[in-house]
């Protein structure tokens, strides 16, 4: 495992205190609990949650998801507990206002929880119009969409609407930046998902490239799978399509043997315009500095729910949207998918569609 993921987990341990000592304190206020009960609670509450934790980081049961889903909830509640407590504040304990911030309270956090499932499941579509710096023999429509992240709570229906979205904006290509699976094949065949996922075409055809939850152990089966759907998989390669552009594809950087995007390109025409998946945006500072044209990655999730997001700004150079850098045009989407628990805030579900433009000369 990653030492990014230790930090986040002791990071996310000494937030789940803070969390946990709000809830303790909204609970008491909320049902006007005395000063034993009160402290009752908050000794059940830290006892029963950080056990929890500790059986989900020493793996003796599989509680990721459940964990993940109990921090997002003490996450929403530690917002409108803040809220009410400014308000509170504000009007100086006014007794009517108190009861009526006791009534506000459980439909703002039910509301918080109603918006962060419209986020995760609701896609939303962003445009971008870029023109390269090469000929391109005509306009072509990109539609892209990263980290599916295909299982239990994201599946068929879901790529039903994406195939409906790619074939309404009439794209030419169709690009799927790495996650494609979440971690293995198990739920993507136990509810027949390859009809849906073989529904994705395009002319100028469907490429993927492979992210960190597709090299969990089951990359090969999974690349063959994609495979099935008609989906061809860029195992570290490139390739051109018709004389008139370059697609390349790179596995995630979990495969560290994997060859530089440099090392890609030398048996690449680099005058056609080139297009790279990346499933994370870690480089985009070396390939800036290629014959590169268009990048477009994922993986980051716009941090998915906030304040994840100011996380990830700090860690990436572009972490999510649109930057023109020196002659390329880099894309990072926040995905159409999401990863353990279907929630977003400060993110959404999105798929970018891409109209390029080449410099032809008039």
């Amino acid at each position: 495992m990653e030492y990014r993921y230790y930090i986040t987990v002791v990071i996310a341990v000494a937030v789940l205190q803070l969390f946990l000592y709000s809830f303790a304190k909204t609970i008491g206020w909320l049902l006007n609990l005395s000063e034993k009960n009160r402290k009752t609670v908050s000794f059940l509450s830290f006892l029963i949650i950080n056990g929890m934790v500790i059986l989900a980081i020493t793996r003796m049961f599989l509680l990721f998801r459940v964990m993940a889903l109990v921090l997002v909830l003490l996450l929403f509640a530690f917002f409108i507990s803040f809220l009410t407590a400014c308000i509170y504040k504000l009007t100086r304990g006014n007794p009517a206002i108190n009861r009526g911030l006791k009534i506000f309270y459980p439909f703002a956090f039910l509301g918080l929880i109603g918006l962060g499932f419209y986020n995760a499941y609701v896609p939303t579509l962003v445009h971008y119009s870029v023109k390269l710096e090469k000929p391109l023999a005509q306009p072509i429509r990109i539609g892209v969409a990263s980290d599916l992240h295909l299982g239990k709570q994201f599946g068929a229906k879901q790529l039903d609407k994406l195939a409906e979205i790619f074939q309404q904006e009439n794209v030419d290509l169709i690009l799927l930046p790495g996650d494609i699976m979440d971690d293995n094949l198990t739920v993507y065949h136990s509810e027949n998902m390859h009809s849906s996922l073989a529904k994705l075409n395009a002319p100028l055809g469907v490429y993927a490239t492979l992210g960190n939850h597709d090299f969990f152990g089951n990359q090969e089966s999974i690349a063959q799978t994609i495979r099935q759907a008609g989906i061809r998989v860029l195992w570290d390669q490139a390739v051109e399509i018709d004389g008139k552009f370059v697609i390349v594809g790179r596995n995630d950087d979990l495969v560290k043997t994997r060859p530089s995007a440099e090392q890609l390109l030398q048996s690449v025409n680099t005058k056609l315009p080139v297009i790279l998946l990346d499933h994370r945006p870690t480089e985009i500072e070396k390939h800036t500095k290629l014959p590169i044209d268009i990048q477009v990655s994922g993986h980051a999730h716009k941090g998915q729910i906030f304040p994840a997001n100011i996380i990830t700004q700090f860690m990436y150079q572009l972490h999510y949207g649109y930057e023109k850098i020196g002659l390329g045009h880099y894309f990072v989407t926040s995905g159409y998918g999401f990863w353990g628990i279907p929630m977003r805030l400060g993110s959404q579900s999105e798929v970018l569609i891409i109209d390029v433009e080449g410099n032809n000369p008039s």
